[in-house]
Protein backbone atom coordinates (compact mmCIF):
# COMPACT_ATOMS: atom_id res chain seq x y z
CA UNK A 1 0.00 0.00 0.00
CA UNK A 2 1.23 3.78 -0.53
CA UNK A 3 -0.03 6.58 1.22
CA UNK A 4 0.55 9.98 0.44
CA UNK A 5 -0.16 12.98 1.52
CA UNK A 6 0.85 16.87 1.01
CA UNK A 7 3.23 16.25 3.88
CA UNK A 8 4.65 12.40 3.40
CA UNK A 9 4.99 9.87 0.98
CA UNK A 10 5.24 6.13 2.26
CA UNK A 11 5.75 2.95 0.57
CA UNK A 12 7.70 -0.32 0.89
CA UNK A 13 10.10 0.92 -1.13
CA UNK A 14 10.45 4.22 -0.21
CA UNK A 15 9.57 6.66 2.45
CA UNK A 16 9.90 10.80 2.28
CA UNK A 17 8.66 13.71 4.22
CA UNK A 18 8.40 17.26 3.32
CA UNK A 19 10.97 19.01 5.13
CA UNK A 20 9.12 22.24 6.53
CA UNK A 21 11.79 23.71 7.90
CA UNK A 22 12.56 24.65 3.87
CA UNK A 23 8.87 26.07 3.22
CA UNK A 24 8.03 28.40 2.15
CA UNK A 25 10.49 29.18 -0.17
CA UNK A 26 11.70 25.08 -1.39
CA UNK A 27 9.97 22.40 -1.72
CA UNK A 28 12.26 19.62 -0.70
CA UNK A 29 11.29 16.20 0.24
CA UNK A 30 13.60 14.67 2.36
CA UNK A 31 14.36 10.66 2.36
CA UNK A 32 13.67 8.68 5.67
CA UNK A 33 15.90 5.40 5.92
CA UNK A 34 16.11 4.68 9.50
CA UNK A 35 14.37 5.79 13.11
CA UNK A 36 17.00 7.56 13.70
CA UNK A 37 16.62 9.86 11.02
CA UNK A 38 13.01 10.69 11.48
CA UNK A 39 13.66 11.56 15.43
CA UNK A 40 16.24 14.07 13.99
CA UNK A 41 13.43 15.40 11.73
CA UNK A 42 10.73 15.46 14.64
CA UNK A 43 13.02 17.14 16.89
CA UNK A 44 14.27 19.46 14.20
CA UNK A 45 10.52 20.37 13.19
CA UNK A 46 11.23 19.14 9.43
CA UNK A 47 7.89 17.07 10.39
CA UNK A 48 5.73 18.63 12.55
CA UNK A 49 2.35 19.08 13.63
CA UNK A 50 0.90 16.43 16.41
CA UNK A 51 -1.03 14.15 14.52
CA UNK A 52 1.15 14.32 11.65
CA UNK A 53 4.37 12.93 13.91
CA UNK A 54 2.45 10.10 15.45
CA UNK A 55 1.66 9.24 12.07
CA UNK A 56 5.32 9.35 10.56
CA UNK A 57 6.85 7.95 13.60
CA UNK A 58 4.15 5.14 13.29
CA UNK A 59 5.29 4.40 9.44
CA UNK A 60 9.19 5.25 10.42
CA UNK A 61 8.67 2.07 13.03
CA UNK A 62 6.79 0.31 10.02
CA UNK A 63 9.92 0.65 7.76
CA UNK A 64 12.42 -0.49 10.31
CA UNK A 65 10.37 -3.82 10.74
CA UNK A 66 10.53 -4.54 7.29
CA UNK A 67 14.03 -3.98 7.43
CA UNK A 68 14.14 -7.06 9.48
CA UNK A 69 14.97 -4.98 13.50
CA UNK A 70 14.24 -7.41 15.96
CA UNK A 71 11.55 -7.49 18.17
CA UNK A 72 13.71 -5.58 21.25
CA UNK A 73 14.88 -3.17 18.61
CA UNK A 74 11.55 -2.22 17.05
CA UNK A 75 10.89 -1.89 21.25
CA UNK A 76 13.75 0.45 21.66
CA UNK A 77 12.90 2.55 18.79
CA UNK A 78 9.31 3.34 20.16
CA UNK A 79 10.48 4.05 23.20
CA UNK A 80 13.28 7.00 21.36
CA UNK A 81 10.15 8.23 18.34
CA UNK A 82 7.49 8.48 21.87
CA UNK A 83 10.33 11.18 23.99
CA UNK A 84 10.55 12.98 20.74
CA UNK A 85 8.54 15.60 22.04
CA UNK A 86 7.00 15.93 24.97
CA UNK A 87 3.82 17.91 24.37
CA UNK A 88 1.89 16.12 21.61
CA UNK A 89 0.22 13.57 22.70
CA UNK A 90 -0.87 11.99 19.49
CA UNK A 91 2.51 11.00 19.46
CA UNK A 92 2.33 8.81 22.39
CA UNK A 93 -1.23 7.70 21.73
CA UNK A 94 0.54 5.93 18.23
CA UNK A 95 3.64 4.72 19.89
CA UNK A 96 1.51 2.99 22.64
CA UNK A 97 -0.29 1.61 19.83
CA UNK A 98 3.34 0.10 18.07
CA UNK A 99 4.35 -1.33 20.94
CA UNK A 100 1.36 -2.98 21.76
CA UNK A 101 1.43 -4.55 18.38
CA UNK A 102 5.20 -5.48 18.83
CA UNK A 103 4.79 -6.91 22.51
CA UNK A 104 1.88 -8.98 22.20
CA UNK A 105 1.85 -10.56 18.05
CA UNK A 106 5.16 -9.45 16.67
CA UNK A 107 4.41 -9.96 13.16
CA UNK A 108 5.78 -7.33 9.96
CA UNK A 109 2.61 -7.64 8.51
CA UNK A 110 0.55 -6.35 11.56
CA UNK A 111 3.24 -3.74 12.62
CA UNK A 112 2.89 -2.33 8.95
CA UNK A 113 -1.06 -2.37 8.93
CA UNK A 114 -1.29 -0.93 12.30
CA UNK A 115 1.02 2.36 10.90
CA UNK A 116 -1.15 2.40 8.11
CA UNK A 117 -4.23 2.01 9.76
CA UNK A 118 -2.89 4.86 12.08
CA UNK A 119 -2.24 7.04 8.58
CA UNK A 120 -5.69 6.46 6.92
CA UNK A 121 -7.64 6.94 10.50
CA UNK A 122 -5.85 10.53 10.80
CA UNK A 123 -7.39 11.34 7.38
CA UNK A 124 -11.02 10.17 7.64
CA UNK A 125 -10.57 12.21 11.42
CA UNK A 126 -9.84 15.52 9.54
CA UNK A 127 -12.81 15.03 7.34
CA UNK A 128 -15.14 14.05 10.76
CA UNK A 129 -13.73 17.42 12.35
CA UNK A 130 -14.24 19.49 9.23
CA UNK A 131 -18.13 18.41 8.80
CA UNK A 132 -18.79 18.80 12.38
CA UNK A 133 -17.07 22.55 12.09
CA UNK A 134 -18.20 23.70 8.66
CA UNK A 135 -21.40 25.06 10.07
CA UNK A 136 -19.97 27.20 13.07
CA UNK A 137 -18.76 29.71 9.88
CA UNK A 138 -20.70 31.91 7.77
CA UNK A 139 -20.69 33.42 4.64
CA UNK A 140 -19.02 36.77 5.27
CA UNK A 141 -16.68 35.68 8.06
CA UNK A 142 -13.53 37.11 8.96
CA UNK A 143 -11.26 34.39 10.89
CA UNK A 144 -8.13 34.39 12.83
CA UNK A 145 -6.24 31.37 13.26
CA UNK A 146 -3.02 30.70 14.65
CA UNK A 147 0.01 27.99 13.86
CA UNK A 148 -0.74 25.83 11.67
CA UNK A 149 -3.64 23.37 11.56
CA UNK A 150 -3.81 22.18 7.92
CA UNK A 151 -2.05 19.34 5.98
CA UNK A 152 1.75 19.95 6.73
CA UNK A 153 -0.05 19.37 10.48
CA UNK A 154 -2.20 15.79 9.61
CA UNK A 155 -2.29 13.46 7.63
CA UNK A 156 -5.46 14.95 5.54
CA UNK A 157 -7.27 17.97 5.15
CA UNK A 158 -5.99 19.37 8.93
CA UNK A 159 -8.34 20.30 12.07
CA UNK A 160 -8.69 23.87 12.34
CA UNK A 161 -7.58 24.79 8.81
CA UNK A 162 -9.72 21.71 7.84
CA UNK A 163 -12.88 23.30 9.13
CA UNK A 164 -11.70 26.46 7.35
CA UNK A 165 -10.96 24.66 4.30
CA UNK A 166 -14.24 22.72 4.16
CA UNK A 167 -16.24 26.64 4.43
CA UNK A 168 -14.32 27.62 1.51
CA UNK A 169 -15.30 24.39 -0.49
CA UNK A 170 -18.81 25.00 0.52
CA UNK A 171 -18.86 28.11 -1.33
CA UNK A 172 -18.97 30.82 1.68
CA UNK A 173 -16.74 33.43 1.07
CA UNK A 174 -14.42 33.66 3.96
CA UNK A 175 -11.48 35.93 4.69
CA UNK A 176 -8.63 34.14 7.24
CA UNK A 177 -6.11 36.37 9.35
CA UNK A 178 -3.50 34.22 9.65
CA UNK A 179 -1.16 34.73 12.76
CA UNK A 180 2.66 35.18 12.09
CA UNK A 181 3.30 32.52 14.96
CA UNK A 182 6.55 33.41 16.35
CA UNK A 183 9.03 32.50 17.25
CA UNK A 184 8.87 29.98 14.41
CA UNK A 185 6.78 31.70 11.66
CA UNK A 186 4.79 28.70 11.09
CA UNK A 187 1.51 30.54 10.39
CA UNK A 188 3.92 32.91 7.96
CA UNK A 189 5.44 30.19 6.68
CA UNK A 190 3.25 27.34 6.77
CA UNK A 191 -0.38 28.10 7.24
CA UNK A 192 -0.18 30.76 4.66
CA UNK A 193 1.63 28.46 2.37
CA UNK A 194 -1.14 26.34 2.27
CA UNK A 195 -4.05 28.70 1.94
CA UNK A 196 -2.41 30.19 -1.12
CA UNK A 197 -2.32 26.77 -3.21
CA UNK A 198 -6.06 26.90 -1.87
CA UNK A 199 -6.70 29.97 -3.09
CA UNK A 200 -8.39 30.87 0.22
CA UNK A 201 -8.59 35.02 0.83
CA UNK A 202 -5.88 35.89 3.99
CA UNK A 203 -4.26 38.20 5.70
CA UNK A 204 -0.53 37.82 6.85
CA UNK A 205 -0.64 39.86 10.74
CA UNK A 206 2.48 39.85 13.38
CA UNK A 207 0.92 37.87 16.98
CA UNK A 208 0.92 41.23 18.14
CA UNK A 209 -1.93 42.48 16.07
CA UNK A 210 -4.79 39.76 16.62
CA UNK A 211 -6.17 42.07 19.62
CA UNK A 212 -6.18 45.30 17.88
CA UNK A 213 -8.26 43.38 14.93
CA UNK A 214 -10.68 42.14 17.49
CA UNK A 215 -10.69 45.90 18.94
CA UNK A 216 -11.93 46.93 15.54
CA UNK A 217 -14.57 44.23 15.18
CA UNK A 218 -12.34 42.21 11.78
CA UNK A 219 -12.55 39.40 13.56
CA UNK A 220 -15.88 37.28 13.49
CA UNK A 221 -14.32 33.71 14.58
CA UNK A 222 -11.23 31.79 16.10
CA UNK A 223 -10.29 28.27 15.32
CA UNK A 224 -6.91 27.03 16.72
CA UNK A 225 -5.42 23.17 16.58
CA UNK A 226 -4.26 21.46 19.71
CA UNK A 227 -0.77 18.90 20.68
CA UNK A 228 -3.16 18.15 24.12
CA UNK A 229 -6.91 18.11 25.90
CA UNK A 230 -6.64 17.72 29.04
CA UNK A 231 -10.41 15.74 30.45
CA UNK A 232 -11.54 19.45 31.73
CA UNK A 233 -11.50 21.23 28.36
CA UNK A 234 -7.65 23.02 28.93
CA UNK A 235 -5.21 22.32 26.25
CA UNK A 236 -1.84 23.25 25.22
CA UNK A 237 -1.16 24.75 21.83
CA UNK A 238 1.68 26.74 20.00
CA UNK A 239 2.74 29.04 22.14
CA UNK A 240 0.86 32.37 21.84
CA UNK A 241 -2.32 30.70 21.52
CA UNK A 242 -3.53 32.14 25.44
CA UNK A 243 -2.64 35.32 24.40
CA UNK A 244 -5.70 35.02 21.32
CA UNK A 245 -7.77 32.87 24.12
CA UNK A 246 -7.70 36.04 26.21
CA UNK A 247 -7.95 38.66 23.50
CA UNK A 248 -11.20 37.01 22.21
CA UNK A 249 -12.85 36.36 25.74
CA UNK A 250 -12.44 40.59 25.99
CA UNK A 251 -13.83 40.89 22.77
CA UNK A 252 -16.94 38.54 22.62
CA UNK A 253 -15.25 36.28 19.75
CA UNK A 254 -16.06 32.78 19.54
CA UNK A 255 -12.90 31.25 19.85
CA UNK A 256 -13.05 27.38 19.20
CA UNK A 257 -10.25 24.75 19.53
CA UNK A 258 -9.91 21.26 16.69
CA UNK A 259 -8.51 18.39 17.26
CA UNK A 260 -8.74 14.54 17.08
CA UNK A 261 -10.30 12.73 20.29
CA UNK A 262 -6.17 11.16 20.38
CA UNK A 263 -5.60 14.35 21.47
CA UNK A 264 -7.56 14.32 24.53
CA UNK A 265 -5.06 12.99 27.06
CA UNK A 266 -7.58 10.55 29.59
CA UNK A 267 -4.92 10.39 32.33
CA UNK A 268 -4.58 14.45 32.42
CA UNK A 269 -7.07 16.12 34.50
CA UNK A 270 -6.24 19.83 33.72
CA UNK A 271 -4.20 22.10 32.06
CA UNK A 272 -2.06 21.61 35.41
CA UNK A 273 -0.62 18.42 34.35
CA UNK A 274 0.46 18.85 30.65
CA UNK A 275 4.06 18.70 30.16
CA UNK A 276 5.70 22.19 27.96
CA UNK A 277 8.50 21.68 25.95
CA UNK A 278 11.40 23.94 26.40
CA UNK A 279 13.22 24.58 22.82
CA UNK A 280 16.86 25.93 22.35
CA UNK A 281 17.30 29.57 22.82
CA UNK A 282 18.44 30.39 18.92
CA UNK A 283 15.00 30.35 17.92
CA UNK A 284 14.26 33.51 20.25
CA UNK A 285 18.09 34.72 19.07
CA UNK A 286 16.79 35.37 15.30
CA UNK A 287 15.57 33.09 12.66
CA UNK A 288 17.27 30.14 10.58
CA UNK A 289 15.23 30.40 7.05
CA UNK A 290 16.05 28.14 4.46
CA UNK A 291 18.48 30.09 2.65
CA UNK A 292 19.46 32.61 5.88
CA UNK A 293 20.57 32.69 9.17
CA UNK A 294 19.31 36.31 10.89
CA UNK A 295 19.98 37.12 14.43
CA UNK A 296 18.49 39.99 16.11
CA UNK A 297 19.33 39.65 19.73
CA UNK A 298 23.18 39.17 21.01
CA UNK A 299 23.82 35.56 21.00
CA UNK A 300 24.00 34.03 24.57
CA UNK A 301 21.18 36.48 25.68
CA UNK A 302 19.43 34.33 28.49
CA UNK A 303 15.69 33.29 27.04
CA UNK A 304 12.97 31.67 27.91
CA UNK A 305 11.41 29.66 25.14
CA UNK A 306 8.33 27.11 25.73
CA UNK A 307 6.85 25.39 22.54
CA UNK A 308 3.65 26.11 24.18
CA UNK A 309 0.67 27.51 26.37
CA UNK A 310 -1.97 26.04 27.94
CA UNK A 311 -5.46 27.76 27.57
CA UNK A 312 -8.02 27.45 29.84
CA UNK A 313 -11.20 25.76 29.08
CA UNK A 314 -13.20 28.60 30.55
CA UNK A 315 -11.74 30.84 27.67
CA UNK A 316 -13.35 28.31 24.78
CA UNK A 317 -16.66 28.58 23.03
CA UNK A 318 -16.12 24.91 21.88
CA UNK A 319 -14.26 22.21 21.15
CA UNK A 320 -14.52 20.65 17.91
CA UNK A 321 -13.40 16.98 17.70
CA UNK A 322 -14.12 14.38 15.25
CA UNK A 323 -16.54 12.98 17.73
CA UNK A 324 -18.79 15.99 17.98
CA UNK A 325 -18.65 19.12 18.53
CA UNK A 326 -19.19 20.26 22.39
CA UNK A 327 -19.98 23.24 24.25
CA UNK A 328 -18.65 24.22 27.87
CA UNK A 329 -21.77 22.61 29.36
CA UNK A 330 -20.77 19.59 27.99
CA UNK A 331 -16.95 19.50 28.85
CA UNK A 332 -17.69 20.74 32.42
CA UNK A 333 -20.16 17.64 32.63
CA UNK A 334 -16.93 15.63 31.94
CA UNK A 335 -18.11 14.29 28.89
CA UNK A 336 -14.42 14.01 27.64
CA UNK A 337 -13.65 11.71 30.59
CA UNK A 338 -16.50 9.20 29.86
CA UNK A 339 -15.34 9.33 25.41
CA UNK A 340 -13.71 6.89 23.85
CA UNK A 341 -10.69 6.95 21.84
CA UNK A 342 -11.44 6.05 18.16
Amino acid sequence: MKLESISLRWSPERFEILDQTQLPTREVWEKIENVEQMIEAIKALKVRGAPLIGVAAALSLAQSAQKGSAQQLLLQQAKQLYEARPTAVNLMNAMDRMTAIIQNIFSIDEVVRTAQNIFTEDVDLCDRIAENGKNLIQDGDSILTHCNTGGLATAGVGTALGIIRRAHEQGKKIHVYVDETRPLLQGGRLTAWELQKLNIPMTLITDNMAAHLMSLGKVNKIFVGSDRIATNGDFANKIGTYGVALAAHYHKVPFYVAAPFTTVDLDCPSGAQIPIEQRAPEEVWGFKGSQAEVFWAPQGTPTYNPAFDVTPHNLVTGWVLDQGLYTQKEISEGILKRGSKC
